[in-house]
């Protein structure tokens, strides 16, 4: 059914909700998990373009994204992770191209224009942007 499933995190409280909810379907599965964050700060967007030197965001979201890897990996699960740097949505449906994802699992805040109450920005554009299903959660509170 699955075989690999991308995973967004947003070093929130947010991914506890997508968490919870992937393990027992990888598990069903026996899929791998690939875990994304995206650095999406000023320095971030701009660390190639202008060499920057590594921000404090993008080193703590690499520690949170190594901690959650190493969280997962001793529970069993074949899993990698990948740090983005840029806009989001963008770095999710490239890495889903890349990787070859068949599902999509990511959580929604449903906070904001129209089409936003129901998905949110970033899941709105990628689940209009991707082929395959895209697994959207609302965050628990």
């Amino acid at each position: 059914m699955y075989h690999r499933i991308l995973v967004p995190l947003e070093n929130s409280p947010a991914d506890k909700t997508i968490l919870a909810h992937i393990r027992p379907l990888a598990r069903l599965t026996k899929a791998s998990l690939l875990l994304l964050h995206v650095s999406d700060g000023w320095v971030a967007r701009n660390f190639e373009k202008l060499a920057l030197a590594e921000s404090e965001e993008m080193k703590e979201d690499r520690a949170y994204l190594d901690e959650r890897l190493r969280e997962l990996r001793t529970e069993g699960f074949d899993c990698d992770a990948v740090l983005a740097l840029g806009e989001p949505s963008d770095e999710i449906i490239k890495l889903a191209a890349q990787r070859q994802v068949d599902l999509i699992a990511m959580t929604t805040h449903g906070h904001r224009f129209v089409s936003d109450l129901l998905y949110g920005a970033t899941a709105d554009k990628v689940r209009h942007a991707v082929e395959v299903p895209v697994l959207l959660l609302k965050v628990q509170s």
